[in-house]
Formats: C-alpha cells, sequence, structure tokens
C-alpha cells in the first residue's frame, strides 16, 4: 500500500485533472439518476392524463438531462484520461531518474528481460489505478450518498434496501474477490516477467543457439512461456465476467426488493403509488455506478503488485547515497587537478554470490601516478575500477583525496574520467555521431586527427558504425574508445584491457600515444599483458580477489615472487 501512496503522490503534481474527473463524474452519475427519477415520475404521471403543459415540462427536463449527462460523461472520461497519461508520463520520467542513478548496480539483482517487463509493463498495468481504483469509489460514495439524502423525503425503508445493495455490492462482495484474486494478479505479472526474461534471452542468444543447435529447444521454453502468460490471462478474464455477472446479479435482486417493498409500502398506504416507478428506476441506474466496484479488486491487486514491483527496482540503497554533496570536495578536477585515489579495507560480493570477488583490498593511487593492475582472469580487476566508477556499492572505504566516494556526486565523477571498458559501446550512426559523444565542439579537422592518432586513417568521418558496432572488428572499436578518451576532458584515467584485441605493433603505438597525452593525469589500468608495464610508476598485483603484491616493476622483478612468476610465464609464451 505504501507503494501506491508514491503513486497518488506522483498524480497529485496534476491534481486539477483528478477533481475535474471527480466533479464531472459526480455530474454524469447524479444527473443520470435524476434522469431515471423524472422518466418514472413521468410514466406515473402520464397514467394519471395531466395537463398537456406538465408533460411538455417533464420531456423537456428529460431532454436536458440527457444533454447534461452525455456532455458530463465525456469531460470526465477527457480529464480522467489525461490524468492518467499524465501519471504514467510523470512516472516514467521518475523511476528512470532513480534508476540512472544506480547504473549497473541493477544488473546485479535484475535480470535485462525482467527489467524491461517492469520498467514498461507494469508502468502500463497502472493506467487502471486511477482509472479503475482511486476515482470511481469516490464518485460512487458521492453520487449514492445524494441518491440516499433525495430517497429519504419519500421512504426510509427503500433507503435500507438500497443502503443493503452497497454494503452487498460495493463492500462485501469485493472484499470477497479480493482474497481470490491476490494470487491471480501475482501470477500474471510473474508470467509476464518470466516471458520477457525469455524473449529477451531469445534476441541476444540467437547467434549462439543458431551456433550450437539449440535454437528449437528455446523456441519450446518461448512458447511453453507464453501459453502459460496467455493462460493467466484468460483464467482472468473468466474470473472478471464472473465477478461482474454476481456483482450485477446481487444488484438486480435489490432492485426486485426495492419494487416488492414499494409495493408493500403503496398497498399500505404509506407510500404515494405516483413515486413507485421513480424509486425503481432510481435502484436501476444507481446500482450502475456500482458496476466498476466489481473489477475493483482486480485492478487493485495489480496496481499494488505492479507498484511493488517497480519500486523494489528503484529501493536500493546506493539512492539515498547518490548526488549528496556537491561542494567541499577536494577533487579539484574542474581546476584541471589530477586526484589521487585511496582504497581502504574493501570488500565485494555480488548479490546473490556466497564467494567475495575482492576481499580486503587497501592500495593509493597517488595523484598523477600511472598504476597498472594486473593478475588472473577473474581476479576482480575489472570490478575495481567499477568500484572506483561509484557503478557498483562496497565494504570499506574509497576516498578521493580526503573526500569519501560515498559522498560525491556520481554523474560529476564520470563526467572527469576517461574510461575505457572491456566492453565500449557504439551507436547506430556515423564515425562522426560516436566520437562526438565525447566533445561535441570538436571541429571535423581535430576528429580526422584522433582517427589518425589512433591508427584508424583509412576511417572517414561520415562511415556508418551499425548498433553496437556490428560492423567494427575488435580492434576498431578500442582503438575507437581510445580516440573517444582521447577527445574527453578530464584528469582520471581508467583503462580496462584497452588494446587486448590489437597486435603488438598497433599496441605500442597508442601506448605511447596514451603515455603522451597523460603525462600530469592519475592513471589505473588493468592489463594481462606485461607490455609497456616498465614506465607505470607501480603495478599492484591481485589474485582471487586479494592483494599480493605492489611495486615498481624493477622491484617486484627483483623481489621474484609473483609477478615474476607471470612474466616469466608470459615471456615462455612468447618465444
Amino acid at each position: 500500500m505504501s507503494e501506491l501512496t508514491h503513486i497518488v503522490k506522483q498524480m497529485i503534481q496534476d491534481k486539477k485533472d483528478v477533481v475535474r474527473s471527480i466533479f464531472f463524474g459526480f455530474l454524469a452519475g447524479i444527473t443520470a439518476v435524476g434522469l431515471f427519477a423524472a422518466n418514472g415520475y413521468l410514466i406515473s404521471q402520464a397514467a394519471l392524463e395531466p395537463p398537456l403543459y406538465v408533460l411538455i415540462a417533464m420531456v423537456a427536463v428529460v431532454k436536458i438531462g440527457s444533454f447534461i449527462r452525455a456532455l458530463s460523461r465525456y469531460a470526465e472520461r477527457y480529464y480522467s484520461h489525461r490524468a492518467t497519461f499524465t501519471m504514467l508520463s510523470n512516472l516514467r520520467v521518475y523511476f528512470y531518474e532513480k534508476i540512472e542513478q544506480i547504473g549497473p548496480a541493477l544488473f546485479q539483482k535484475h535480470r535485462s528481460g525482467d527489467l524491461l517487463s517492469r520498467i514498461v509493463g507494469d508502468v502500463e498495468s497502472l493506467q487502471n489505478f486511477f482509472l479503475r481504483v482511486l476515482y470511481p469509489p469516490i464518485v460512487m460514495a458521492l453520487v449514492f450518498l445524494s441518491t440516499m439524502i433525495f430517497v429519504s423525503f419519500y421512504s426510509m425503508a427503500i433507503v435500507l434496501c438500497l443502503l443493503v445493495g452497497l454494503l452487498l455490492t460495493a463492500v462485501i462482495i469485493p472484499a470477497w474477490f479480493s482474497k481470490r484474486q491476490k494470487k491471480a494478479s501475482s501470477q500474471i505479472l510473474e508470467e509476464r516477467s518470466r516471458l520477457s526474461i525469455d524473449v529477451a534471452e531469445w534476441f541476444y542468444g540467437f547467434r549462439e543457439l543458431t551456433i550450437h543447435q539449440k535454437r528449437k529447444e528455446k523456441e519450446q521454453d518461448l512458447v511453453s512461456s507464453s501459453n502459460r502468460y496467455i493462460k493467466e490471462q484468460e483464467q482472468a478474464g473468466i474470473q472478471s465476467i464472473s465477478y461482474q455477472s454476481i456483482n450485477m446479479a446481487v444488484s438486480l435482486l435489490v432492485s426486485w426488493l426495492v419494487l416488492a417493498v414499494g409495493a408493500f409500502l403503496v398497498a399500505s398506504g404509506e407510500l404515494n403509488g405516483l413515486f413507485l416507478a421513480m424509486l425503481v428506476m432510481i435502484s436501476f441506474i444507481v446500482f450502475e455506478q456500482l458496476v466498476p466496484m466489481a473489477l475493483f479488486p482486480i485492478h487493485y491487486e495489480e496496481s499494488e503488485r505492479a507498484a511493488s514491483r517497480l519500486y523494489s527496482v528503484a529501493d536500493n540503497k546506493q539512492l539515498t547515497q547518490a548526488r549528496l554533496v556537491k561542494q567541499d570536495q577536494d577533487l579539484n578536477l574542474n581546476e584541471g587537478k589530477a586526484p589521487s585515489v585511496h582504497l581502504k579495507d574493501i570488500s565485494f560480493a555480488f548479490v546473490g554470490d556466497s564467494r567475495n570477488t575482492l576481499s580486503d583490498i587497501s592500495v593509493s593511487f597517488p595523484a598523477g601516478s600511472k598504476t597498472a593492475i594486473v593478475g588472473p582472469s577473474g581476479s576482480g580487476k575489472s570490478t575495481l575500477l567499477k568500484l572506483i566508477l561509484k557503478q557498483y556499492e562496497a565494504k570499506g572505504e574509497i576516498f578521493f583525496g580526503t573526500t569519501p566516494l560515498k559522498q560525491l556526486d556520481q554523474e560529476m565523477l564520470w563526467e572527469k574520467a576517461k574510461v575505457i571498458l572491456q566492453e565500449n559501446h557504439f551507436f547506430y550512426g556515423t564515425v562522426k555521431d560516436n566520437l562526438l559523444l565525447s566533445d561535441p565542439n570538436l571541429t571535423e579537422d581535430q576528429l580526422q586527427q584522433l582517427l589518425i592518432d589512433v591508427q584508424l586513417p583509412y576511417l572517414k568521418l561520415n562511415d556508418l558504425v551499425l548498433e553496437k558496432g556490428q560492423n567494427l572488428s575488435g580492434g576498431e572499436k578500442q582503438r575507437l574508445a581510445m580516440a573517444r578518451a582521447l577527445a574527453k576532458k578530464g584528469q582520471l584515467w581508467l583503462l580496462d584491457e584497452p588494446t587486448s584485441s590489437l597486435d603488438s605493433s598497433t599496441e605500442q603505438c597508442l601506448y605511447d600515444l596514451f603515455f603522451n597525452q597523460a603525462k600530469e593525469d592519475t592513471v589505473i589500468l588493468v592489463s594481462h599483458r606485461f607490455v609497456g608495464l616498465e614506465k607505470m610508476d607501480q603495478i599492484i598485483v591481485i589474485d582471487q580477489g586479494r592483494l599480493v603484491e605492489v611495486g615498481s616493476y624493477s622491484k617486484l622483478m627483483r623481489s621474484k615472487g609473483y609477478f615474476y612468476q607471470l612474466k616469466q610465464i608470459e615471456d615462455s609464451i612468447l618465444q
């Protein structure tokens, strides 16, 4: 319920449409009651052959009431749907702003298909919250209260009958439906999530499935997920129709009860027979306002579940730490100074993983220093860079200068860092479009020089780049990523295997370019290769998530420890 409270707060941002929806909904409902009351009274009066002007006046009232009802219903639909679409828009923006702050940490807890299902499907499910859950009970209560006040002038017994009908159709039966509906609503959302996960895996892994001849098996899994989802929807639809039918049957029984009680009152002389048809007609129309209550449990459970799933995505401890402090930071990046980075007792494990990826790492990267992080695959080197980028949250402390990383603005840190990861994304467009991500003010001459500097002189700025750089080789992607890093402003370099797909000659040229560009900057380089490490100020050796050795190249070689052994293995392979 607390999650739905957040949804209400989002709707209150545009409360004018909410108020208008309720007002016109009430006006349409009470006009319908008045219209049917006038029709019933007109039927009774016509049987008594009144003067013609009385009938003309009554017909005119009915006509005017019909116009008012139609216009009010249109206005109610217009403003309620506009309020809903505004709410959905606000929700999408709100959740994007939330998850944008935690980024990659989301994928520790949620699979990509599940995330898509939550952020797209669950937001769409919430469109029924206002239209079917929030304001219909308000309109129903107002119309019913007004109707019972009017009917009380004629018969309290009829009021009691209507009140019994209200309790049955608006409270007791929906509450009973609600208990039966909880499991069904949960199953629909879960099956939709599973289907989204299977579809995402199908598209991501289509090539591998085809190569390993497992596509048919995955197709069967996908069809099974789809069939389960369809089956859950069918069952929900059957339940929905049955609930409406039961509710309508009860309301008709109440109308028959009103007719029976009214006839008894007329026979006993306690009610003028002229008003019997009017009261029966009122009982018919007033219960139309209760029709939405039949589906209230379904939409309420669906909305509550969808809101809970959405807020479980955004409810992350990192949100409370993002963008906390934007002053008193001694990074001095805005002044063109390289930062120092200090790690103290850092430990980290992925969500659901019983083993630590990193354990008790304490190391410093002095301002302007050049540091290489080496070690076997899976030792936690890339994870260490991501912790410095504030993509994950770890136990221990990370400092930029004397300022804790937790107190730094994430976007400011990213803005001032030059980053090359193992997997670099390239957008559909041109080479120029992808290079301008770093600095949109670069001229074509500067961009062309960047391509020459990273050994890509044969590429033209207008050459097409497909989605994810599918038409580029691994080496071309790494060199384009290096060009983007060179073009970006900043004094902190975080490089994760930036030359792993390059030949030795090209790799040496890029390292020469890199060291020339980063003379005064703080550089942290992750590498499996030991080429060029002689130029590093310090080398950090990690194995199985633990710090093994720290020192300069010459020091580590003299000590003949773990780094020395790795270097010997590499030399023997290259010979």
